[in-house]
């Protein structure tokens, strides 16, 4: 399942890391978040090297609706009562410099990739908590205000306007952006050990080393794996739709986010946490949204995406751990990687260059407030539930009652695997441990794809690897 941004603007390949060599800077990663780190150093005089493990943004970027704004949903009111106003206020302006930046970026350099300013809306039926966070907003210092009228056939009582936003076609930014860039594609990066990274393909030694690799998949120091969880989200791209003006975002459970792309319309939704989707039905969730909403339209493209989500809301941009002063990452964007991949950039270009910078404090990695402890618990109970299910669950259906096209959970061989079944009849075990931490992986109907509970590492309907914190496929017959 394809993109539209995939189908439409294709990047061209770079080689593989040819062999050992040295740099200031290794970014590991080159989506969004490492190309715009990459640039930002390159222009302030470092010499860069990106390893990508596949291909240039072909991880999440590929994936995103490319919203570029300060508005994440219901967020400010939230922050200034869990991290106080001056961290909520860094976390507000930082964000909305980085919409300011990609215009500054996208205008100096000429870069033509469907940039459109508009405005951003959350919209909703709860009006006082909308009408409280209009006043959070405006008092962190955004252009925010409450509209009882929301530009969307969706049924809303009113909403949070965001002015001076935008959007654009990710891989189009990405393509021109990278191309001044030292990449290495197909060169993942297997280890880091102080300042040695090593792939298949060579050593690479680097006095700073960045993990802009949407989950970092170095456990210790940092225990990342304990301080995030993965969630799953649903797109359509439909024709034949009416165009909306602005950018949309609703606040309850079962809403969807909305934008126009030149002639097609965007709905997204369906969010769930990866390897919790055993009864699938989000496509189809969407495709009844879209008729309801937007009828005599017609679905030319679908695909999903994947976020970092952290206790607090706030993404990890800074050091990775205080016994790793040259380490830095990037990472718990949430649905927000656009800006958050640009305050990434400027944050970490400013920090490894010695310089200060105003918005550090709110993303600091080593925070540890009593709300983000307390997220570590769940998600440390969560793993152990993922962990305990390949010992205890009970596998719900025999290979033999697993329709053709589909997975499930089944013993073979006096062995708990999971199997998938192909349209032909032919079945494919794999492995149910993912080789990251050991949980049991889910099946995923909509995806077709096997998917770790615990920290969203997923693996295509054979085992081989889709997507990280495990570096390995999981063993296949």
């Amino acid at each position: 399942m394809e993109s539209i941004w995939t189908r439409s603007c294709p990047i061209g390949e770079r080689e593989p890391l040819p062999g050992d060599l040295e740099t200031e800077v290794a970014v590991i990663g080159a989506g969004m978040a490492g190309v715009l780190i990459a640039a930002a150093l390159q222009e302030a005089g470092m010499q860069v090297v990106v390893l990508e493990a596949d291909r240039i943004g072909s991880g999440q970027t590929r994936n995103t609706t490319a919203k570029v704004t300060a508005q994440h949903g219901l967020v400010f009111r939230k922050l200034i009562g869990t991290l106080g106003e001056e961290r909520a206020r860094q976390y507000a302006q930082a964000n909305q410099a980085a919409v300011e930046e990609y215009r500054r970026l996208i205008q100096a350099r000429g870069i033509a990739c469907d940039w459109e300013e508009c405005s951003a809306y959350v919209y909703g039926n709860q009006i006082p908590a909308l009408q409280e966070e209009a006043e959070a907003a405006s008092r962190l210092g955004l252009p925010a205000f409450f509209v009882r009228q929301v530009p969307l056939p969706i049924p809303a009582a009113g909403g949070v306007r965001l002015d001076h936003q935008a959007q654009f076609h990710p891989l189009k930014f990405l393509g021109a952006l990278s191309d001044k860039l030292t990449i290495y594609e197909r060169s993942p990066v297997r280890t880091v050990e102080g300042e040695r990274l090593t792939t298949p393909r060579g050593t690479v030694r680097a006095r700073h080393i960045v993990f802009a690799c949407h989950f970092p998949f170095v456990n210790f120091p940092g225990l990342y794996f304990a301080r995030m969880h993965q969630e799953r989200s649903y797109i359509l791209a439909l024709e034949k739709a009416p165009r909306v003006a602005g950018m949309f975002i609703g606040t309850e459970e079962e809403s969807c986010s909305v934008r126009s792309a030149g002639e097609l319309l965007l709905l997204g939704g369906g969010n769930h946490r990866a390897g919790d989707n055993a009864g699938g039905g989000r496509y189809d969730w969407l495709r009844k949204k879209a008729q309801e909403w937007f009828p005599g339209s017609r679905e030319v493209a679908c695909w999903s995406a994947q976020d970092c989500m952290t206790p607090d809301g706030v993404p990890y941009i800074g050091r990775y751990a205080a016994g790793r002063p040259n380490w830095y990452v990037a990472t718990g964007f949430q649905k927000w990687g656009m800006t958050s991949s640009m305050v990434s950039a400027m944050i970490l270009r400013d920090l490894i260059c010695g310089k200060e910078n105003p918005w550090a404090p709110a993303f600091d990695p080593g925070r540890f407030e009593m709300q983000a402890l307390a997220g570590m618990a769940q998600e440390g109970g969560q793993a152990v539930k993922g962990f305990a299910r390949r010992f205890f669950q009970i596998p719900g259906e025999a290979a033999t009652q697993i329709p053709p096209g589909h997975g499930g959970i089944v013993f073979l061989h006096g062995q708990k695997v999971g199997v998938y079944k192909e349209e032909n009849g032919g079945v494919f075990p794999v492995d149910l441990r993912c080789p990251h931490l050991g949980c049991q992986l889910e099946w995923n109907p909509d995806e077709c794809s096997w998917d770790c509970p615990c920290h969203g590492s997923r693996f295509d309907r054979y085992g081989r690897l889709l997507s990280g914190p495990a570096q390995e496929e999981v063993s296949h017959g």
